[in-house]
């Protein structure tokens, strides 16, 4: 068989994705109206420190206007910094070919 280990690697990505589904599934169905079982560590860091009383020094000069606006630019500079990334090591790989 010429494709017999990308097909076995196919089959295992989808087991482990029904299995992680139903897991899913089956730990959302326990949790109550509203709760969410993959919030992160984000949410309760933040409660903690609200609910010790800190109050932050200086207030940011500009937040964006929406979420998605912030994804966009988190996504932009993520991409910036992939395009500098690839241009550092494919400027090092020319020059090794080179010397």
């Amino acid at each position: 068989m010429k494709y017999g280990m990308e097909l076995a690697v196919a089959v295992l990505i989808i087991i482990f994705a029904g299995i992680f589904l139903y897991q899913n599934g089956v730990i959302q169905a326990g949790l109550g109206e509203g709760e969410e079982a993959w919030g992160g560590a984000d949410d309760g860091a933040a409660d903690l420190i609200e609910a010790s009383g800190y109050e932050p020094w200086i207030e940011p000069f500009w937040e964006p206007p929406s979420g998605e606006i912030e994804s966009l630019l988190f996504a932009l500079q993520a991409a910036i910094g992939a395009l500098i990334i690839g241009y550092v090591f494919g400027s090092w790989q020319a020059g090794r070919k080179t010397a």
